[in-house]
């Protein structure tokens, strides 16, 4: 297959920046670049229509990146608390997705899709999770996610408090000590 040329309407993440002319596989143009209005083919009309509207897409970008910025510094530290089902080990039933992330984050203040959110990983128990949100291209944040069982939870682990870990650390140190104090027996039967 052979690559296809695109020029770039704006800056897309590991391939280049507005004005760019990359070769992509052709799925990627067609089903992605194409469709979501970030690159048009590089054909001789559209090389010469891109070089005429340059300075206007150039503007409008920046226009919006500085809006970004803007909202960025707005709602820089926020904390989403997501309540969901988990069992005893503090894992969830079921994962949080991006559209959840998304839908949370609208209702605190950030209006966002959830094309914009991204996950390194599944969320799939309970805890802290920064999660990077894009609101442009060129500018991202990072949200709070806090996924607890119950308001009170998400409180606590706000804290910095462990959940789930309160009903297992007393079994530990019992365990230690019942070490301990075995251990010193053994030597002295031994002996």
């Amino acid at each position: 297959m052979a690559a296809t040329e695109v020029i770039l309407l704006q800056r897309v993440e590991h391939l280049g920046q507005m004005g760019d002319l990359v070769k992509v596989k052709p799925g990627y143009a067609r089903n992605f670049l194409l469709p979501q209005g970030k690159a048009i083919r590089a054909n001789a009309a559209n090389r010469e229509r891109f070089e005429r509207e340059r300075i206007q897409l150039e503007a409008q970008n920046i226009k919006r990146r500085e809006e970004a910025e803007r909202l960025s510094e707005r709602m820089e530290g926020l904390t989403v608390v997501l309540i969901r089902q988990a069992g005893d080990g503090g894992n969830l039933y079921g994962s949080v997705s991006t559209r959840d992330i998304a839908q949370a984050t609208t209702e605190a203040g950030l209006t966002i899709s959830r094309n914009q959110v991204f996950l390194s990983h599944p969320i799939k128990s309970l805890g802290l999770y920064d999660v990077r949100v894009a609101l442009h291209p060129e500018v991202s944040i990072a949200v709070r996610i806090n996924v607890a069982r119950t308001v009170e939870e998400a409180e606590r682990q706000a804290r910095g408090e462990v959940i789930g870990a309160e009903e297992e650390t007393p079994v530990l140190e019992l365990a230690e000590e019942e070490t301990a104090s075995e251990a010193p027996a053994e030597e002295e039967a031994s002996a």
